[in-house]
This record gives C-alpha cells, sequence and structure tokens, in this order.
C-alpha cells in the first residue's frame, strides 16, 4: 500500500481474446491517470474496447497484463473478500439497462448494495438522501413498472452511489433515455459525484455530452487518446 496518494492510475493495460481467425488486441498497453472529483468520458467505434477497459477497472474481468492503482492500492492482484468488497464499496457501476428489480421499491433497489453487511452506519437515510437530490423523494415507495425511463436511471445512479465509492463507471448510461431525460441524468450524477470526491469514468457515444466532462479520451484500435483535456 502507497500512504496518502489518493486517485487512480491505470499503467500499461492490455487484453487480447482469441478468435476463430487468429488473437484480436482490444487493448494495447492503455495508461491514463485520475485525481478525485475528475470526470472523464471515453469516446470511440462500437466494438473498439472501451466496455472491456471498464470491466477491467472494475475488475469484472482481468487483463493480461498492466496494473490498476486505486489510492495507492493494486486492485489488478485483490483476490476474495478484499475483491468483493472492491466491487462493492470502492467502485460504482451504472449501466445502459437499469438492472432494477422489479418487485423491490425504488428505496430497496438503491439498498441493494447495503445487503451483505445490513442496512447499518445510516446507509437507509444516505439512500432516501439520495433519491431526494436526484429528485425522487416522492417515488421511495414506487415499483420501477410506476417509473418513467429517467426516473428508472436516476434510480440505478442513487444504488451506485449507496456506498460511497471512489469510482464510479458508466457504460452508456443515457443509451436508452431521450435526449433531454440523458442530459439531466448525466448532469445530475457529475454533480453528486463532485460533491462526494468521486472519480467518473463514463463510455459514451453522445458526442453533445462531452463538454460536461473535464477530459475526453478516445479508444480506437486498442490505443487510448487524450482529445481534451
Amino acid at each position: 500500500m502507497v500512504k496518502n496518494e489518493k486517485g487512480l492510475k491505470v499503467k500499461g493495460i492490455s487484453k487480447s481474446y482469441i478468435s476463430g481467425t487468429g488473437e484480436l488486441k482490444v487493448l494495447k498497453r492503455v495508461s491514463f491517470a485520475a485525481e478525485p472529483k475528475d470526470t472523464i468520458a471515453i469516446t470511440g467505434p462500437s466494438g473498439s474496447g472501451k466496455s472491456t477497459l471498464l470491466s477491467i477497472l472494475g475488475r469484472l474481468e482481468d487483463a493480461d497484463g498492466g496494473e490498476i492503482l486505486l489510492d495507492g492500492i493494486n486492485i489488478s492482484s485483490l483476490k476474495g473478500n478484499e475483491l468483493f468488497a472492491y466491487r462493492n464499496k470502492d467502485v460504482g457501476f451504472i449501466f445502459q439497462e437499469h438492472f432494477l428489480l422489479p418487485q423491490c421499491t425504488a428505496l430497496e433497489n438503491v439498498l441493494l448494495p447495503a445487503i451483505p453487511e445490513g442496512e447499518g452506519a445510516g446507509l437507509k437515510s444516505r439512500a432516501k438522501t439520495l433519491l431526494a437530490k436526484l429528485g425522487l423523494a416522492s417515488k421511495e415507495d414506487s415499483f420501477p413498472a410506476k417509473l418513467s425511463g429517467g426516473e428508472k436511471q436516476r434510480v440505478a445512479i442513487a444504488r451506485a452511489l449507496l456506498n460511497s465509492p471512489k469510482l464510479l463507471l458508466c457504460d452508456e448510461p443515457t443509451g436508452n433515455l431521450d435526449a433531454a431525460n440523458g442530459k439531466k441524468a448525466v448532469e445530475i450524477f457529475l454533480k453528486l459525484a463532485a460533491s462526494e470526491n468521486v472519480i467518473v469514468l463514463m463510455v459514451t457515444h453522445n458526442e453533445r455530452l462531452l463538454s460536461k466532462f473535464k477530459t475526453v479520451y478516445h479508444l480506437d484500435n486498442g490505443a487510448l487518446t487524450k482529445v481534451k483535456n
């Protein structure tokens, strides 16, 4: 562990898959860094490895080489309970699909990440606060079937932020929303993330949203290039 080192450092991440035609190199020594409150957007053509990069950062899959440091800790080597704790507490996920449980209310869906350890430490109060900040105070007891697409995605945002993650990974979170709701959702979670010192990394094809991010990268042919800082 490196003491007092805050932020994310991605060093030389590589990833390949074996296909029918041979080896497909999806990520080629990808490197970048981010500090708390940084907002990063990654663009690029479909199939360029954007979602793969997010999966590796979230340790949903492993890289072939390189390392990832979060607050000085090498998360690339985490295993067992330490890896579970990282996925549940240090990183939050927002996907294109909201993945809400239809049998649970909005509040219950937000509280799902608290299940492994119970609702202690004021998490229920925090869930209510997050829903209120997202304009959903009146929807706590509503089931997903009674929520609009934008409301469902805002519930997913609250769920991702419940455990106060250090890193928020967003994979096309506005893909199923119209332009107005997509813009509103991004503005909301960027504001919330900044207030809580969260690093935001979002994959998107929506170029109209790029102006809202501090840094923009383009990923193509396995290489990551900075286009805005």
